[in-house]
């Protein structure tokens, strides 16, 4: 039976409700506390009321096995989910990321406590990151200085400025072009020089909203603890399952026409082997930039015409660039055709050459793409480099990504199975696959209906 105790103090008139439960293994009397605070203007016999019916519900709670007199606060359970990830493989890029949107979590609802959190906070919540000039960190960042001068007057490179940044060296480059750079590079790059950004950069600020997508992915991190809460029965429920976050419009995978991809493929005649050769895979496999980047010559079997792919170069923010294992960890396989293998070996004897010519120099990492002195390459350095190829070449704008669903697009629009296409791109399961390409499926549905016609109800001429 539920107790209830009337307290009045400085704040105003409160009422603690307890519930007995049972001893504990030392003979302790085990008891479970709630506050029920009248809201204001409530009258004597609406508080009466109310009191008892939370009385009521709380002892309910307590006997279903919820302990929901829990003090943690939300930013203090938060925090125990993300160690229960770490510990249970999270990987350290997606940790970074959800470190990165408890920032803003904590801000806004971090104080409440885990047992208060309500539908009604994480709409407010949401509400307030889809208004302007919510961003952060998220403008663009030109040189108001001479950072070609300042590099040689402190007898530096690029490169050394890229190493201590965690930057891309093409992005480094570009700012010392005097082009402009992400915010949040910029801010890295200044630091690397001992500066603030303010004063190397000139900074415009970007006063759009978050995208919607961006929205639903602070709400799946919520939604996410929540449930953990829910699982080891902290709440009664998911209060994000409750929330109303927005419908982000799903957008269509870009990809190449076989055109396109021709003139892509004539323009890189002209370039460096190695760049050849990394779009080349692109094209031909669906790799994901980190696991081209990744890859290194005990992977390539020359007897079979296939790469082994089990790991990728990735960038974080708490470590920077490092070799890990895939993004699914998974393990593949790959048959390649005999241009791309042609193109393999050619540029295996040019990095002998560029290995003999840096001499002592060279880092034998064993990587198949690699900085001048065979250091392993950082995975934004593939994006950067395209971007501006195609930009010299007139073709139209290039990403690693457009490749991965070119070849997603090709074998399903020439009928190969969806679970033959989710191997290939490495997708944890056939949902992804199905789920990301619905598009292209039900285009080859409409088709497969209209070659069923075909064949058994219209005659033929």
């Amino acid at each position: 039976m539920a107790t209830i105790e009337k307290i009045t103090g400085k704040t105003g008139t409160s009422y603690r409700i307890t519930v007995s439960g049972g001893m504990d293994t030392m003979g302790k009397r085990i008891r479970h506390r709630s506050t029920y605070k009248p809201a204001p203007g409530m009258t004597e016999r609406q508080i009466q009321k109310a009191v008892q019916r939370a009385a009521a519900d709380f002892e309910r709670s307590i006997e279903q096995g919820y302990a929901l007199d829990n003090r943690q606060t939300f930013s203090e359970y938060a925090a125990y989910v993300l160690n229960l990830k770490e510990r249970t493989g999270t990987k350290i890029k997606t940790l970074d990321r959800y470190r990165e949107l408890m920032i803003r979590i904590n801000q806004a609802i971090g104080h409440i406590k885990l047992q208060d959190l309500r539908p009604q906070h994480l709409n407010a919540f949401y509400k307030n990151l889809a208004a302007p000039g919510i961003r952060i960190g998220s403008g663009s960042a030109t040189a108001k200085i001479d950072l070609a001068a300042w590099l040689k007057e402190h007898k530096t490179s690029r490169a050394a400025i890229a190493a201590t940044s965690g930057v891309a060296a093409a992005t480094v480059s570009a700012a010392v072009r005097g082009q402009s750079v992400r915010e949040d590079k910029a801010a890295a790059i200044a630091k690397a020089m001992g500066k603030k950004i303010t004063d190397i950069f000139s900074v415009e600020k970007n006063s759009d909203p978050l995208a919607d997508s961006t929205v639903l992915a602070y709400h799946r991190l919520i939604s996410t603890i929540l449930s953990q809460a829910e699982k080891e029965m902290l709440v009664p429920y998911n209060a994000a399952a409750k929330a109303t976050p927005p419908k982000a419009e799903k957008k269509q995978p870009n990809y190449f026409q076989p055109d396109t991809v021709s003139a892509i493929l004539d323009a890189l005649e002209q370039e460096p082997i190695k760049w050849q050769l990394i779009t080349h895979l692109l094209i031909v496999t669906g790799c994901r930039r980190g696991e081209i980047a990744g890859l290194k010559w005990d992977k390539v079997d020359f007897d079979n015409n296939r790469v082994k792919i089990d790991s990728e170069i990735v960038n974080t923010r708490s470590i920077g660039v490092y070799e890990s294992t895939t993004k699914t960890s998974d393990v593949r396989y790959l048959n390649l055709p005999k241009e791309t293998m042609d193109l393999i070996r050619q540029h295996k004897r040019e990095q002998l050459r560029l290995q003999l010519a840096n001499g002592d120099r060279w880092q034998h990492t064993g990587y198949v793409f690699t900085r001048d002195n065979g250091e392993h390459m950082h995975p934004d350095s593939i994006t950067s480099w395209q971007r501006t190829f195609s930009k010299r070449c007139g073709l139209p704008h290039m990403n690693p990504h457009a490749f991965r669903h070119t070849v997603a697009s090709v074998l399903l629009g020439n009928g190969t199975d969806i679970v033959t296409v989710s191997k290939q791109l490495g997708h944890a399961n056939t949902s992804t696959t199905e789920n990301f390409y619905a598009h292209i499926i039900e285009e080859n549905k409409a088709k497969a209906t209209e070659c069923i016609a075909d064949v058994l109800l219209r005659k033929k001429a």
